[in-house]
């Protein structure tokens, strides 16, 4: 019996960020990318697997009050959950996490729902 190679077909399932920066279990993670008025901190992943993850972080929304220059950081604890892994088009033999779901735990903020969901770049 002889020993296998390892299989070369693995791919690696990463979070793609605003800076096109390929990231395993990030600690952070900005969701605004224009203006960086809301950013994902403090993220505690407790699963990170081929098709989804899952954690817990703080969402840091600027709350753009009297406007986005004056205003002032929140945050929101909420659950995160990465999803729906596709090919990514700048990165080769990586997998990419397409959507993002936020569950708001305790407060939200203004105009959001209590479950927020987008789709990520690559």
């Amino acid at each position: 019996m002889t020993a296998s190679a390892p299989s070369h077909s693995a791919t690696r399932v990463v979070a793609i960020d605003c800076f096109s920066n390929a990231q395993v279990r990030p600690g952070e993670f900005l969701l605004a990318c224009g203006d960086g008025n809301n950013r994902l901190t403090d993220i505690h992943w407790s699963h990170w697997g081929p098709s989804s993850a899952m954690g817990t972080a703080l969402d840091n929304v600027n709350d753009c009050q009297p406007y986005c220059a004056a205003g002032k950081f929140h945050s929101y604890p909420v659950i995160v959950r990465l999803d729906r892994p596709e090919a990514s088009r700048s990165h080769a033999d990586v997998q990419r996490f397409t959507r993002i779901q936020l569950v708001y735990t305790d407060g939200m903020p203004a105009l959001t729902g209590r479950v927020m969901t987008q789709q990520l770049w690559d």
